[in-house]
């Protein structure tokens, strides 16, 4: 009877289901989300939750810690820098599971697995981008307005003087 095992198998040894997880969980710290089988995700959320933990107690042996399952001092500084500060205030479930459908040539269910309310260092600075061309935008549209406004003025002024 298997009551209590936990850790999904996925049909491989223990080193390649952990060389697995490891992997997928650079590549999902890398690029903030992933398309994977739901089993991998399922599976996959438990270590990255884990290391997202880490990241927040913030302490050289937890560096040691996400280390060992990252294997890429950048991607450790990414977790402990960018990720894991952006989840200070929540308690678990840094993860969404967003179930895709079916794989077209073995029909295995397909699931984009992403990280909850992040922002990727890279996509702040668009944001900021777009909003600098909207303020530009809006002053651009404030100072057409001023001028047609000043013009409106100096017509009136016309106006007056050719009356007097």
């Amino acid at each position: 009877m298997r009551h209590q095992k936990r850790v999904a198998k996925l049909g491989r040894t223990s080193s390649h289901r952990k060389a697995l997880m490891s992997n997928l969980a650079a590549s999902l710290i890398q690029h903030g989300k992933i398309k994977t089988t739901d089993a991998k995700a399922k599976e996959l959320r438990r270590v990255v939750e884990r290391l997202i933990t880490y990241g927040k107690k913030g302490t050289v042996h937890h560096r040691r810690l996400a280390y060992r399952v990252l294997k890429d001092r950048t991607l450790v500084k990414t977790l402990f820098d960018h990720i894991s500060p952006q989840y200070t205030d929540r308690a678990g479930g840094y993860t969404r599971t967003i179930k895709l459908g079916f794989r077209d040539n073995d029909c295995a269910a397909i699931s984009l697995i992403e990280f909850v309310d992040y922002k990727m260092p890279g996509e702040e600075k668009k944001v900021s981008k777009t909003a600098k061309k909207n303020e530009s935008k809006s002053e651009k549209l404030s100072s057409t307005k001023s001028k047609t406004k000043k013009e409106e003025q100096k017509i009136e002024k016309v106006e007056e003087e050719k009356q007097e």
